[in-house]
Order: C-alpha cells, then sequence, then structure tokens
C-alpha cells in the first residue's frame, strides 16, 4: 500500500491510498464504511449534442468524482473492491456511481480516522516492501502449500504421493519432486513446516535439486500438520523473524492470552455487556475487536471510549482462526488491568 496524508484535525481529514495487492484491497475493505466521501478518477458516459448521431457505444471519458459511500464490497478472487454511493462533486451529481479500485488505483478517503485505522494503513504500507511468505507444510506422502495474507493464510494448492501424473509409481523422491516443482516462482521467503523428519529429508533433496530458493527457506518443527502447523509457525513467531513485524502473529499470541485468562478465571471480559460494563470502571487495558464488528455503531462507541481510557485496540481477522474463536465469543473481548466485580 502507498498512503500520503495530509494534516488530520482531531482526527478527521483526507488520506490518498495507492493499493498494490490483493491484502490491500482486503485493507480498504475495513478502512472505508459507509458515510465516507471518496474521490477516485472514474469513466463516466458522456452525453452527446442533440445534433449529433449516436455511436453504437456511449461515449466515455476520465473524471474526478467523489462518492458518499453506502456499501463496500470485496472481491478477491476478481481482485476487486466495489466501492459504491451518491455522487456528490463532479459531474450527475445525485446520481448513484461504483468505484471499481483494483491495484494501482488511486483514491482519496475523507473521514475520521481511529488509531486502529492508522496503524492498519501502517503495516499496509510497511508490507508492501516484503514479497508474501510461502509456508508448506509436509509431512509422510502429503504436502499443503500455503501464501499468507494479511487477512490470514491462503491455501494454494495440495500435492498427495501416489496421485496425479505417474502415480502408480509414485516413490518418495517422485513425491519430493513434485512438491519442489509447486515451489517454482516462488520468489519471496518460504518455511518448510511439519513433525518428524519428513521435512528434514525434503530439504536435503530441494537444496541438491536448486540453491535459489533454498537459500530463502526457513525449517521450523511442529506438533501438528496442515492448517494447523501453519498457526504454530505464525504463534512461534517464525514470520516475525522474517519480516520483522506481522499482524497474524500479534492475533495469535493475544488470543491465546485471551483464553488462557479464560481458564484461569483471570481478569477478562467477553461479550458486549462484559466489556461495556468494564470500559464503564475504566479497566480495559487490551481491546480486542472481531473487523466484521468495526461498523458496528455500538463498537465503535466502545473503542472511543477504550481509546480516551488509553487501551490498545486490537482488530483480529475474521478468516484467520484467532479471529473466528473472536468472534464465538461474541466478537468483542478485552484485557483488563484488574477484576471487575
Amino acid at each position: 500500500m502507498k498512503a500520503e496524508s495530509g494534516v488530520l484535525q482531531h482526527g478527521y481529514g483526507e488520506i490518498k491510498l495507492v493499493p498494490e495487492n490483493t491484502d490491500d484491497l482486503w485493507h480498504l475493505e475495513h478502512l472505508i464504511a459507509p458515510g465516507d466521501l471518496v474521490f477516485a478518477t472514474t469513466f463516466r458516459t458522456v452525453e452527446l449534442p442533440a445534433d449529433r448521431v449516436r455511436p453504437e457505444k456511449p461515449e466515455k471519458k476520465p473524471v474526478r468524482l467523489g462518492i458518499r459511500v453506502e456499501r463496500v464490497e470485496f472481491h478477491k478472487y476478481a481482485n476487486r473492491l466495489r466501492v459504491s454511493g451518491l455522487i456528490e462533486h463532479g459531474m450527475d451529481t445525485g446520481s448513484f456511481h461504483t468505484m471499481n479500485v483494483e491495484p494501482g488505483y488511486e483514491i482519496s478517503v475523507i473521514r475520521k480516522w481511529r488509531q486502529p485505522d492508522l496503524e492498519r494503513i501502517e503495516r499496509a504500507v510497511k508490507a508492501s516492501v516484503f514479497e508474501a511468505i510461502h509456508i508448506l507444510a509436509i509431512e509422510e506422502g502429503e504436502a499443503e502449500l500455503f501464501r499468507i495474507r494479511q487477512y490470514g493464510p491462503e491455501g494454494v494448492t495440495t500435492i498427495t504421493m501416489g496421485s496425479g501424473k505417474g502415480a502408480e509409481t509414485d516413490s518418495r523422491s517422485g513425491f519430493f519432486e513434485r512438491v519442489a516443482g509447486h515451489l517454482q516462482g516462488i520468489s519471496g521467503p518460504l518455511v518448510v513446516a511439519g513433525p518428524g523428519f519428513v521435512k528434514d529429508d525434503f530439504m536435503k533433496f530441494f537444496r541438491n535439486l536448486e540453491s535459489g530458493q533454498a537459500s530463502r527457506t526457513l525449517v521450523v518443527d511442529t506438533r501438528r500438520t496442515g492448517a494447523g502447523a501453519v498457526q504454530e509457525v505464525i504463534g512461534l513467531g517464525t514470520l516475525e523473524k522474517l519480516i520483522g513485524d506481522l499482524q497474524l502473529a500479534r492475533e495469535v499470541k493475544i488470543m491465546e492470552e485471551l483464553l488462557c485468562r479464560i481458564a484461569q478465571s483471570a481478569p477478562v471480559a467477553y461479550g458486549r455487556d462484559e466489556v461495556k460494563k468494564a470500559i464503564d470502571y475504566g479497566a480495559v487495558e487490551r481491546l480486542l475487536v472481531a473487523d466484521t464488528l468495526i461498523r458496528d455503531p455500538e463498537i465503535v462507541g466502545l473503542m472511543d471510549r477504550a481509546e480516551l481510557m488509553n487501551a490498545v485496540t486490537i482488530v483480529l481477522s475474521s478468516s484467520f482462526e484467532p479471529g473466528k474463536q473472536l468472534e464465538a465469543l461474541g466478537g468483542i473481548a478485552a484485557l483488563l488491568r484488574y477484576r471487575v466485580g
């Protein structure tokens, strides 16, 4: 993400944003909300003079428009964010318009920016200098490749020994060769994870096959396989070592602490009523909110009140396991400074 901010008056103002990939479009989905004013250069049909013969296709030209947002839709498989609303500035004022935001498309967003919003932009800007991290979870006879998005792990492919071309004669080395083939073209960091010695045997094979990607590969021992291995890798802080700061690792750790406190009856609150009570008492140290709720007026009010008492707000992605766990607890929780009666 590229970002350029002017002077914000009490958090209100304009920030220019240029998404560079699918992750950035996902961030924008959570940064743009109904009621915001969004400016961008887009295309509108031009009205032709009445005495001119109308061509078969209406003529369109680029125009600068400002729309008051009513709906935001993220289509990750189409790599597009649709921002819709009524035109307030520019031609055809009062008409409904949809902006199709894609990587490389500059928009300006005018709104009241909260601290979690600014932190999200900062993470997106930092992440843009790194190429995507991939994690290969491998065990005997099966390997799963995941791409780490900022909203969570994304499954890329699964390779199983004894399947695919040459299945009848598939051997361990043949399996390793097919796995290595799927790693071709990965230019960013790679983590190979799993229990036992299969991952180590694969790395010996991989290093002998080609040294370029293998030199950028980190091997991590995990108890679990598949998606469970990915979560272990993130929870261990491995990705933080690779890129310095990763929100997913923060989410895993904060959720583990929350669940541990619940199990030990330590100072904690979850669900709207309990969290509201804790905020009333000024007891909230860290506020956890699922990203599906950050546009809920009641939740926004609780976030603003928590910020006034210097509480840290952490927004968890509902596309990743910790966020799903938080949703099961009501979508909002808090780690407290002291127990609330």
